[in-house]
Formats: C-alpha cells, structure tokens, sequence
C-alpha cells in the first residue's frame, strides 16, 4: 500500500499518450515510494490492459491521482518546488536543485510541455542533453528514470528497507 507520508518526489506526467509509459513510470514510482500525477487529457482510458499490465501488479504500491483539469493545476504550482523536463533547454536535469516534495514535470509524448508554461517559468526548465544530432528524445519512460533517480540522491539515502 502507498505510504501515509507525503512522498520524496511527484512525477507529473502532462497529458500522456502512451499507455504502456505511463504504465513503466508507474512501476518507477512504486518501486521508488514517489508520487504520480496524470494530469489533463489522457491519450487512453486508465482501464487500459497495456497500462495496467505494464505496470503490472505493482498499482497498489503507487501513490497516485488523476488531475482532469490541466490549466487548474499548472495555476496551483508554488512558485518553487517544480522542475520542467523539456527538449528545449540548455540546463541539464543534473542541475535540478531537488529538495522534499518537488515536482517532476514531463509533457505528452507527441509534444512536450506547452509553450506557454516553458516561456513564464524559464528558470526551472531543464533537459537530458542528447549527444547524438537527429535523436531529438529519450522515451519518456526513459527520461522518467533518469531524472527520478539523479534527483532522489538529492533527497533520501539509497539504503534498502530495513
């Protein structure tokens, strides 16, 4: 069962469009004791099989919701405390000063992050730098862990559960 204590991270997942990555993160997040928000439209009904079999029987280990209204929660977000994962910056998710319940923020599959967020909120904007000219991406999954996982070194021990 998800943890009663608020989680080291929330991974936000805008708009997602492909059930299985959003069935991969899931598992990160159960396996990590992070939070998952679905935010916005969904590219796929949460009863999906390829969500649910892609993260297989670990649901009940994640602490999650479903937030319908995208322009609701974009307003509610502190000031601080949220970092924007996007192809269209310079600074590496290495830099991400990750602290107790920050947000991870990614975009849908098939476009990123809208515009508009990106441009009012430049300073918390942060990218996998991709070495190789014509790779534009990393699967979200993917860019999921990687930044999940740098940013948890930040936050808690590695230590296994005593």
């Amino acid at each position: 069962m998800p943890s009663s204590e608020a989680p080291p991270l929330q991974v936000v997942l805008v708009e997602p469009q492909i059930p299985p990555n959003t069935g991969n993160i899931a598992r990160l997040c159960a396996a990590t004791g992070c939070g998952l928000l679905l935010v916005g439209n969904l590219g796929f009904d949460l009863s999906d099989s390829a969500l649910k079999r892609a993260g297989l029987d670990y649901w009940e280990y994640v602490n999650w919701k479903h937030l319908p209204d995208k322009d609701a929660f974009f307003a509610a977000l502190p000031e601080q405390g949220f970092h924007l994962l996007t192809t269209h910056a310079v600074r590496p998710y290495t830099q991400i000063p990750a602290v107790w319940g920050d947000y991870l923020i990614f975009g849908k599959e098939t476009a990123g992050l809208p515009n508009s967020l990106l441009e009012a909120h430049r300073e918390q904007c942060y990218t996998i730098p991709i070495f190789v000219r014509g790779v534009r991406s990393l699967n979200l999954a993917s860019a999921a862990a990687v930044v999940l996982y740098d940013a948890l070194r930040r936050v808690r021990p590695f230590e296994p559960p005593g």
